[in-house]
């Protein structure tokens, strides 16, 4: 058993690079995909005459550095795109984008290239290019009024 364990330790960190590979990708906390990722330098290290014993703290100080270092931004930058709500667009200004009359709907742009249909606040035609700011959202319709 003792002469097995240092040929079959490469095949022991390819298992576990796939196990923590499977629990990170049903559970989708970012705590096991360092493990993971810490196990494909194992699978060289372990091909040296290095122990066990030094094989794991290595194992276990790279799962470390990572999950300390990267983690946050990871996270950061994983749920930090969340959706604005639709209220919070009042205020912005819009671009015009199909004129806009007093008995029909037009189009404007939002700043991130949305199209919104929209109708003018106080029934005013407003041309096509021109800039607008939103008052009000009601369902799928912006209103907006001149600037």
């Amino acid at each position: 058993m003792i002469n097995f364990l240092p040929e079959a330790m490469p095949w022991i960190w390819v298992a576990l690079l796939i196990i923590c590979g499977i629990i990170e990708a049903s559970t989708l906390s970012l705590t096991t995909i360092w493990a993971a990722i810490a196990a494909i330098p194992m699978i060289f290290i372990s091909k040296t005459s290095l122990s066990l014993a030094w094989q794991l703290l290595i194992f276990v100080s790279l799962t470390l550095i990572l999950l300390l270092a990267t983690r946050p931004l990871a996270v950061k930058m994983i749920y930090s795109k969340k959706t604005k709500d639709v209220n919070s667009l009042v205020g912005e200004e819009v671009t015009v984008i199909k004129t806009i009359t007093a008995h029909e709907k037009g189009q404007v742009k939002t700043s991130n290239g949305v199209t919104w249909n929209a109708k003018s606040s106080d029934g005013t035609e407003i041309a096509e290019n021109s800039i607008c700011k939103i008052t009000d959202v009601q369902g799928n319709t912006l209103t907006v009024q001149i600037n």
